[in-house]
C-alpha cells in the first residue's frame, strides 16, 4: 500500500518511540480497512495516509487505534457545537482572519513537532466563542493529520497566548466545555501532546488552569508550562527563529501565517466536501450506544469501549 516516505530523522522516532516496523505497515493498514468495513454504524475515512497517522498515533496498537478511530467520529455526535463550523462557511474565514489559531508553518529541524499559537484574546467572546474556534482548529487539523509528518510523529507544542483575555472569554469557559477540549485533545486526536506554554497569564488565570490541570493525565500534567512575560524562558523550548515576527521571532508574521492556512483549506475543498458523510450512526450500532454521559467519563476522558 501505498504512503509516503520519511526523512531519516522521523523515520527513526517512528521506529523507535512509536513501534513503527516498515515491514508490517501494509498488514496492519489492511486490518484496520477490514476492520472498518465491517462497522456498519462507523462511516470513517480509509486513506492509507490518514489511516497511517491512527496508527501512529496509538503507537501500532491495533485495537487501540479501533477505539481512537471510533473515539474521533463519535465526538462529533456528543459535542456538535466543537464542530458547527464548517471549512465553506463564512464564519470560517472570518475566524481564521482574526489569528486566533495558528499553526507555523516552519519546525525547527526536520524531527521536531509542529508548534500551534492559540490566542483566544483575538477573538470577540460576543460574537464567537471558544468551541467555534475548535471548530476552525478540527478543519486544519484534518490537514495535518494528511500531509505533515512532523506533527503526526514528532507531535505538537502549543503556546497559548492569553494577552487581551476578558471577562467574555472566561464566562465560556465552563466545566462542560473544558471537559470537551481536554477529551478531544487528550482522547480523540491521534496526535501526541508535547507541552503547553502558557504566555501573559491575565488576574484569574489560576482558577482556569487548575481546572483544566485536573483533567489531564499525569503525563500531560507535567508538559504545563506557565511563562507568562518571560518569553526567553519559553524560547529553551520553542526557538524564537521560528516563531512569528510578532513574537520577537525571525519567521513569516501571522498575516503570513493567516493566508497560508487560508490557502491550504482551499487546497482541500475537495478533501472537506467528501468528508461531510464520515461519522457515526448510533442507530445501527449493536452494542451500547454511545452518550454524553457514556463517552466522558468523570475524569473528562473517554470510557473504555468494546469493538468487534
Amino acid at each position: 500500500m501505498s504512503t509516503r516516505s520519511l526523512p531519516n530523522a522521523l523515520a527513526e522516532i517512528a521506529q523507535r518511540e512509536l513501534n513503527e516496523d516498515p515491514k508490517r505497515v501494509d498488514d496492519d493498514l489492511r486490518h484496520i480497512k477490514e476492520w472498518l468495513a465491517k462497522q456498519k454504524h462507523l462511516r470513517a475515512r480509509s486513506d492509507n495516509q490518514w489511516l497511517l497517522a491512527f496508527l501512529r498515533g496509538c503507537k501500532f496498537s491495533l485495537e487501540r487505534t479501533k477505539e481512537k478511530i471510533y473515539q474521533y467520529y463519535s465526538i462529533r455526535n456528543i459535542a456538535p457545537d466543537c464542530f458547527r463550523i464548517k471549512y465553506s462557511d463564512p464564519a470560517f474565514n472570518e475566524i481564521l482572519e482574526t489569528g486566533s489559531y495558528l499553526v507555523l508553518p516552519q519546525v525547527d529541524d526536520e524531527a521536531s513537532p509542529r508548534v500551534i499559537i492559540i490566542r483566544p484574546g483575538s477573538y470577540d467572546p460576543d460574537k464567537f466563542t471558544i468551541t467555534d474556534i475548535i471548530s476552525v482548529a478540527d478543519v486544519i487539523h484534518k490537514i495535518l493529520l494528511m500531509e505533515d509528518d512532523n506533527t503526526v510523529i514528532a507531535g505538537s507544542r502549543i503556546i497559548f497566548d492569553l494577552n487581551g483575555v476578558k471577562l467574555g472569554h472566561y464566562l465560556q469557559m465552563t466545566p462542560t466545555t473544558m471537559k470537551k477540549m481536554v477529551t478531544l485533545a487528550q482522547d480523540a486526536i491521534p496526535v501526541r501532546l508535547k507541552g503547553i506554554h502558557y504566555l501573559n497569564t491575565p488576574p484569574g488565570f489560576e482558577s482556569i488552569f487548575n481546572a483544566l490541570k485536573s483533567l489531564l493525565n499525569e503525563k500531560h500534567r507535567k508538559r504545563l508550562f506557565v511563562h507568562n512575560k518571560n518569553y526567553k524562558e519559553m524560547y529553551k523550548y520553542i526557538p524564537n527563529d521560528i516563531l512569528p515576527f510578532e513574537y520577537n521571532g525571525k519567521s513569516e508574521n501571522i498575516k503570513d501565517i493567516i493566508d497560508y492556512w487560508k490557502r491550504k483549506v482551499q487546497e482541500y475543498s475537495e478533501f472537506f466536501k467528501e468528508d461531510l458523510q464520515y461519522g457515526v450512526d448510533e442507530s445501527e450500532r449493536t452494542g451500547q450506544a454511545i452518550t454524553v454521559d457514556n463517552m466522558f467519563g468523570a475524569n473528562g476522558s473517554f470510557r473504555s469501549l468494546e469493538f468487534d
